[in-house]
């Protein structure tokens, strides 16, 4: 579904990824770990067309979108729900789902905003609030309901648990796998490594832009090299 090959790409002179190589196939829950700085948001902003790859080649569903708009980007179905939430403040919660199907999934609007209130439930609830007084875990919500209702092939979750309280974490990740179980497959940038790797199918660790580690999700979880760079143990 996914293919990254060779992948460099930065900011100007900087480089931040030097060669990365990463792939997520139909229906898995593939985790790319690392901590702040590593290059996870970089790589994300090129998969999703924010920013241009210098070198490397980038294919999703046979198509290669290395350098591809943003907007066809999501026309192909790859959805990006980055990190921070991003929610429009000062519209209301049905607004801002609306938005996520503006240029994929609109003739599907109304199914899908009921299938994303029976997700959400609490967003049913808040329906015609303002998502700027929103909690975070609620706007987290949001951020990825606006994200399904494009009707993703791919979704991408920068860092979902960021910010949370760690019964709404538990939360967020036990969704993340309910999704997958309906058949949606996930690409899961994360820095919480337990977590992350045990509803994770596989993972791959980024360390100073390059990919240091990856396997399946339970050899890396026990890992001597993964306990050591991120448990401390």
């Amino acid at each position: 579904m996914l293919e990254v090959r060779a992948l460099h790409a930065g900011y100007g002179e900087v480089e931040v990824l030097r060669g990365i190589d990463l792939d997520v196939a139909k229906g898995e829950i593939v985790a790319l770990l690392g901590a702040n700085g590593v290059g996870k948001s970089t790589l994300n902003n090129n998969l999703s067309g924010i920013y241009r790859p210098t070198a490397g080649q980038i294919r999703f569903m046979g198509q290669d979108i290395a350098g591809a708009s943003a907007d066809s980007i999501v026309a192909s179905g790859l959805i990006h729900v980055p990190e921070g939430r991003r929610v429009f403040p000062n519209l209301t919660v049905q607004e801002n789902l609306e938005l996520g199907s503006y240029r994929r999934g609109r003739d599907k609007r109304s199914a899908n905003l009921e299938r994303i209130y029976g997700i959400f439930p609490r967003l049913k609830e808040r329906i015609a609030q303002r998502a700027g007084t929103l909690s975070g875990g609620e706007q987290q919500m949001l951020a990825i309901g606006r994200g399904l209702m494009a009707q993703p092939e791919l979704l991408v979750l920068d860092e979902p648990s960021l910010g949370l309280s760690p019964l709404l974490v538990e939360e967020m990740f036990g969704l993340i796998q309910a999704l997958n179980r309906d058949g949606l497959s996930i690409l899961l940038v994360e820095q919480n490594v337990v977590q992350s790797l045990a509803i994770a199918h596989r993972a791959f660790v980024l360390e100073h832009g390059k990919i240091a580690l990856s396997g399946a999700a339970a050899d890396l979880l026990n890992d001597p090299g993964l306990k050591a760079s991120y448990l401390g143990i």
